[in-house]
């Protein structure tokens, strides 16, 4: 024995080494860590007890971030005094009926959780059953359970949290702030509200309410997507595809964020199973997948999905606080979400999020107020966009006889003014051909077409085209190297993805159960171009690569796929690579920048636009128009 395993053995305690029992207050403390980590924890699982309870009205109210207060009262069908005393008691529950295990159908328990909140901290909970004549309350302090004695209440159940962690003071320690745990409760309370539009909910933090969502199941067609924009903002209702799938009695409904719609994190992505709330590396691994031709690595899409499946085909204890979920078939629910996805988003066509035209109109007030000093005109964000690009719609728009150079007549023709060209080359409009092209498009109606009709093209980059209502802009090789990209990709669906024999075959070692994953997958790699075979334990052997890769890091491949399918069970990495190359290749194929167009030209690349789908977004997630209203512009320059 080395001195340092003496020195360890001596400073372990007399006991070190007999097995005995924990005393029944511990073991009561040990599982309630596992299932309230924080005061948003406990939240969750008594506002679940209260939607269990049929409630219609559920109120939070949290004291110094919960760990002072947390009260939660509901209108829902209420205990009698038997149930009181059984409600606090480790492993009685609502949840369960026949010992049966898997047919779980309700959110929460209504013993468990309040069990292990007793355990450490001190609880009361009143509550009336419904019809009944008196209401009943009952006390735990750390674990102690008092009598139950006559409440009052009117209806319903209150439950009183406080002095949270008090019986486990080590836990208090690795509390955060009162304001992020608050935080964290009301992320927790918004997922359950976005699950039950028929309820009311509120958070309070004693002095003022921050958040409150009414019901609103009966206001609209359609409730949930009401709820979720009160929740998420008009944005979102405005911005959101609706998602209505089925398949082999699974079904996937709500809504999902267009791709120019989104965020630089995925906290503001949705998921539910049967109405719980989930955060599971499956869903989020196929929400990755069906967005990942549409969205830059950094990128991630808003988006509110709700996942019914039969109890026997989910197992929803595999997580203590039940974040996580277990299918039965993994492969199914991934292929319903992903298809269900981009099924919506080819539906989409060429739709961009209204958010665009609001940056570029933020970008323009900022401009504006700087220079006109106008007192409707506010500063705003500038987001990135093309310089000169307000002054370009300003041009346009201006009252005629207020601007030289360039104006737009009653029948919206675009002509040149004879008193001069424009002296300013931001606001310069190319002509590649004389006058007397214009007249090949000027009987065309602008309402006859979503983009609009041509006419203009700035800086040989931007297209300017007008519609019935306003104007849009178009970056011409953004939206051209999109076009060539959805055409690169019809192609390799219709031949497969052309692939290419190693010279030598490639042999990588892996863990055994990567390498498994991988061996798992061999079919749906070959259709992707990638050949791989087992190679003894733990290793397998490359002997074909997709010929689009080129010259490739073929090892680095094969352990970037391992990793992918341990953290998502998706081969990303591959297809990522496969559509960086194509991208690459559109990029250098597309319409480039400087390229002066003709009018012609120009109306092809809207037309091809309006009938290709994703063509709103360039490969990275970026819009490739920005549609201005003309009542929009109009409050520019104060007519409105």
């Amino acid at each position: 024995m080395t001195d340092h395993s003496k020195h360890m053995r001596e400073a372990l305690p007399k006991t070190a080494g007999i097995i005995r029992l924990l005393s029944e207050r511990t073991i009561n403390r040990i599982a309630a860590g596992e299932v309230v980590e924080r005061p948003a924890s406990a939240v969750k699982e008594l506002v679940e007890n209260s939607i269990d309870a049929g409630s219609t009205r559920i109120d939070v109210t949290m004291i110094d971030g919960g760990r002072t207060l947390i009260q939660v009262i509901d209108d829902g069908r209420g205990m009698s005094s038997e149930e009181l005393l059984l409600a606090v008691e480790r492993h009685a529950t609502s949840k369960l009926s026949d010992e049966d295990l898997v047919n779980i159908a309700s959110l929460g328990f209504r013993g468990e959780a309040l069990a292990s909140i007793g355990a450490v901290a001190k609880l009361e909970v009143t509550s009336r059953e419904r019809g009944a004549g008196a209401a009943w309350s009952i006390c735990v302090d750390a674990g102690t359970k008092m009598d139950v004695k006559p409440a009052s209440i009117n209806g319903g159940t209150r439950i009183e949290v406080r002095d949270l962690f008090y019986a486990t003071p080590a836990r208090l320690k690795f509390m955060k702030t009162a304001r992020t745990e608050y935080g964290q409760a009301g992320d927790v309370l918004k997922r359950l509200a976005m699950a039950h539009p028929d309820i009311a909910f509120s958070l309070s933090d004693g002095n003022r309410t921050t958040f409150r969502a009414p019901p609103t199941a009966g206001l609209t067609e359609d409730a949930r997507l009401e709820r979720l924009g009160a929740i998420l903002g008009k944005e979102f209702r405005e911005n959101a595809l609706a998602i209505d799938a089925e398949r082999e009695g699974l079904r996937l409904t709500g809504f999902a964020g267009l791709p120019t719609y989104s965020r630089g994190n995925a906290q503001h992505q949705y998921l539910f199973v049967n109405g719980r709330p989930v955060k599971d590396r499956l869903l989020i691994g196929a929400v990755r997948g069906a967005y990942q031709d549409y969205l830059a690595r950094d990128r991630h899409p808003i988006l509110s999905l709700f996942l019914e499946v039969p109890s026997e085909f989910v197992d929803v204890n595999v997580h203590p606080a039940k974040a996580e979920v277990r299918f039965k078939d993994a492969g199914l629910v991934r292929g319903l979400i992903v298809s269900a996805l981009r099924h919506a988003l080819a539906e989409a066509g060429h739709r961009a999020s209204t958010t665009v035209a609001g940056a570029a109109l933020g970008a323009m007030k900022a401009q504006t107020g700087h220079t006109s000093g106008l007192p409707w005109v506010r500063q705003a964000e500038r987001p990135n966009l093309p310089k000169g690009f307000s002054e370009v719609v300003n041009q346009v728009y201006a009252p005629t006889g207020q601007s030289e150079g360039l104006v737009f007549s009653d029948s919206a023709q675009l002509k040149l003014d004879p008193k001069g060209a424009i002296d300013q080359p931001s606001a310069q409009f190319v002509q590649e051909t004389s006058t007397e092209n214009f007249h090949s498009f000027t009987d065309d109606k602008p309402q006859s077409f979503p983009l609009g009709v041509a006419r203009g093209q700035v800086h040989a980059t931007y297209i300017v085209s007008q519609t019935e209502d306003g104007i849009v802009i178009v970056d011409q090789h953004a939206a051209h190297e999109r076009l060539v990209y959805e055409r690169m990709k019809a192609a390799m669906d219709e031949t497969g993805v052309a692939r290419q024999a190693l010279l030598l075959p490639e042999v990588v070692e892996l863990e055994e159960g990567p390498a498994e994953r991988l061996l798992a997958r061999v079919d749906e790699l070959a259709n992707l171009g990638l050949i791989l075979e087992a190679f003894g334990e733990g290793a397998v052997v490359v002997r074909e690569v997709p010929a689009l890769l080129g010259k490739v890091d073929v090892k680095g491949l094969v352990r970037d796929l391992a990793d992918e399918l341990t953290e998502y069970d998706q081969a990303l990495s591959l297809k990522e690579k496969l559509e960086e190359v194509c991208g690459t290749m559109a990029c250098h194929g597309s319409v480039r920048s400087g390229r002066r167009l003709n009018v012609d030209e120009m109306n092809a690349l809207l037309r091809e636009m309006e009938a290709t789908p994703h063509s709103g977004q360039c490969n990275h997630g970026r819009p490739t128009y920005v549609e201005l209203k003309l009542a929009d512009i109009e409050k520019l320059f104060g007519r409105r």
